[in-house]
């Protein structure tokens, strides 16, 4: 039988396909109900996130803003020795190094800092902006960078649009990404991390020509960004102020 209660295959091939889409894109997104969860923060601790997230029953505290997310039990962070925090830095930074003392005292200026749990959600941010470069996602880029860094991103993106060019991308990974510099000024501090990641793209005008690129070839890319935040700061996140290729 090709029909079932006035469907095809098709029709419910792709019924389904729609349901799992909007399921999908619900979780991302959300919908607007006056307590709605914080927003998506790829530096926060996602483990720790929801371990420390109130059961049903709980009431919900929330005097600080949207953009606060649960944060690690400070009672806990406490816990750890020094030695235990000097061993972690130095799975990042040999010792004696001056990377090594600015992330020890990063670390305790903000003790749920952890240079690991950085890096991953630098791997995150760094991945949800080069794609949201590329598909032109304003709003996405707004939320992770510093106001001057996407002053120049949207300024590219107007003129690209002006000339009628669109960019097809595929982000397939990234191949390494490391802590090369870290600096505490005041309240402030910056990260810089390099990142080699692995992409196929291409730039087309209006009528579909490849004007630059191959769509069908692998590039190595290295980047290297430097990320900041006020480490007195309730907020978690992290910002991008500044890009460099080291190609």
């Amino acid at each position: 039988m090709s029909q079932f209660l006035g469907f095809d295959v098709t029709s419910i091939i792709f019924l389904i396909i729609a349901v799992v889409l909007f399921l999908r894109l619900r979780d991302v997104l959300g919908t607007r109900t006056g307590n709605e969860a914080d927003p998506f923060d790829p530096f926060a601790d996602r483990e720790s996130a929801e371990e420390k997230a109130p059961r049903q029953s709980d009431p919900v505290h929330d005097d600080v803003g949207d953009n606060v997310i649960a944060l690690p039990d400070r009672n806990e962070s406490e816990k750890e020795s020094e030695e235990e925090k000097t061993k972690r830095i130095e799975q990042i930074a040999p010792a004696g190094s001056s990377l090594n003392k600015a992330l020890s005292q990063l670390m305790a200026m903000d003790r749920n800092f952890d240079p690991k749990s950085f890096i991953a959600g630098a791997r995150t941010a760094y991945e949800m902006i080069v794609t949201a470069y590329a598909q032109g996602d304003r709003k996405t880029l707004k939320k992770l960078l510093a106001s001057d860094v996407f002053t120049g991103f949207s300024a590219a993106l107007d003129e690209r649009e002006a000339n009628k060019l669109r960019v097809e991308f595929t982000f397939i990974g990234i191949d390494k990404s490391s802590i090369i510099e870290a600096e505490v000024a005041g309240k402030d501090a910056q990260i810089t991390v390099r990142f080699v990641s692995s992409i196929t793209s291409c730039t087309k005008d209006d009528i579909g020509h490849v004007i630059e690129g191959d769509p069908n070839a692998v590039e190595e890319v290295t980047d290297i960004w430097t990320f900041s935040r006020d480490v007195t700061s309730r907020n978690p996140n992290w910002k991008l102020i500044g890009t460099e290729s080291a190609q």
